[in-house]
């Protein structure tokens, strides 16, 4: 329609242009003539006509360079035209793909996707949505296929295409190749924040929680987790890397690595009885005993308070004063009283502790308690109490269990 009104308009303009010319030269009486000689040839012809005939040829000879230069363009038109069919056709069919991904349709968005990725503007789109698909519905190899075709496409694209292939590597297990992958991208850009992301969560499938603690200031650094969430893995990596050097039986280590945990990881719930219970694991809870018991005088706790019960220790009866010194302040707490009790069996004082354990039930029955005193009137040969010790620990040891189980169904 435009080339229509163009044509109309100049035709227009050659008509109103011929018509002036008329006009202007047959104003004159005497309107000229025209003489065109070329050899024997000659052309004589009124002025006005040969006006109105130069204006018309003008008007046909630009006319017919103008649908010359069309006609020799049309053909770039018509591929710039069946590109932009295409485009748009590939851009229906990412959407398609991403709706049917979306909804669970694997393989026809896989099929649909990878049909015209060639033809589209963001053909990485295409094949990493693809790879996605091809994983969901278990295809392995044209998983890897079309994440190869992405990083063709898109040579700058290493990040992303990579991410996408950790990512899917962690989805199916592949730790390992996840890894790889990983490291590769981490020593591209060390600060990124999702390859750090990935990295952590690789390391923490394997159970590398060396790698994690040597990840942790990047992973703070680069604000990947919240503050909270940062310290929660430092304890959590420092936890089970003394677990570690535990299994290990190597009390050397297990002191080096707690000389390198920092002060206010040391402070954190639960992390000082792991370093406590490592060192007596592995024999050597003698080199900790005095650190042991500045803490519990520092910090009451129970749990430290068991571990120094268990402690090998090398003066048991200095062991034994340095418990009964809490007294003073704990005098009716059921577990240094059992505490007690424990340290004067293993010193052979059985009266003291029969009447440790004994206070220690009747402020609050335990199990071991129970079971301590029933094995001192067993030794006395006052078989029928020392039963009814045992019974009463089984009774406790059942009912526990019991509340247990009502607590988790419950």
């Amino acid at each position: 329609m435009k080339n229509v009104i163009y044509f109309l308009g100049s035709l227009f303009i050659a008509v109103v242009t011929a018509f002036i010319v008329h006009s202007w030269l047959s104003q004159y009486d005497d309107s000229g003539y025209v003489l065109i000689g070329m050899g024997r040839w000659s052309l004589e012809t009124s002025l006005v006509f040969f006006g109105v005939a130069l204006v018309i040829v003008f008007f046909i000879t630009y006319m017919f360079f103008r649908l010359l230069g069309w006609l020799m363009r049309l053909p770039g038109k018509m591929k710039d035209r069946g590109k932009s069919v295409k485009f748009n056709r590939s851009q229906e069919a990412l959407i398609a793909g991403l709706v049917d991904s979306a909804e669970g349709n694997w393989e026809k968005a896989e099929k649909i996707l990878i049909k015209h990725a060639s033809h589209s503007g963001a053909p990485l789109i295409h094949y990493l949505t693809a790879a996605r698909a091809a994983q969901s519905r278990g295809a392995v190899e044209k998983r890897d296929e079309y994440l190869k075709k992405a990083a063709d496409y898109a040579p700058g694209s290493d990040i992303a295409v990579g991410l996408v292939q950790a990512e899917l590597h962690l989805s199916g297990n592949q730790f390992e190749e996840a890894l790889q992958t990983l490291a590769r991208l981490h020593s591209i850009n060390p600060g990124h924040a999702a390859v750090l992301k990935l990295l952590h969560q690789t390391y923490r499938h394997i159970g590398d929680w060396d790698a994690i603690r040597k990840l942790i200031p990047s992973l703070n650094k680069n604000k990947v987790l919240m503050e909270a969430e940062v310290k929660l893995l430092e304890a959590d990596a420092y936890s089970n890397l003394l677990r570690e050097a535990a299994q290990k039986g190597d009390f050397t280590d297990i002191q080096e690595l707690w000389q390198e945990i920092p002060d206010y990881i040391k402070t954190v719930s639960g992390i000082p009885a792991i370093y406590f219970a490592a060192m007596i694991d592995v024999g050597a809870g003698a080199k900790i005993e005095d650190e042991l018991a500045k803490i519990i005088s520092s910090n009451w706790d129970h749990t430290l308070l068991v571990l120094f019960g268990s402690v090998q220790s090398n003066d048991r009866a200095r062991q034994l004063r340095t418990a009964e010194s809490w007294l003073t302040v704990y005098p009716d707490d059921p577990v240094l009283l059992r505490i007690l009790g424990k340290l004067c069996i293993l010193l052979n004082d059985t009266d003291k502790a029969e009447l440790y354990l004994e206070k220690s039930i009747a402020v609050e029955p335990s199990v071991s308690a129970y079971q301590l005193l029933g094995n001192i009137l067993f030794g006395k040969d006052d078989k029928n109490n020392a039963i009814e010790c045992y019974k009463m620990g089984l009774e406790l040891a059942s009912s526990e269990v019991i509340s247990q189980v009502e607590n988790y169904t419950g």
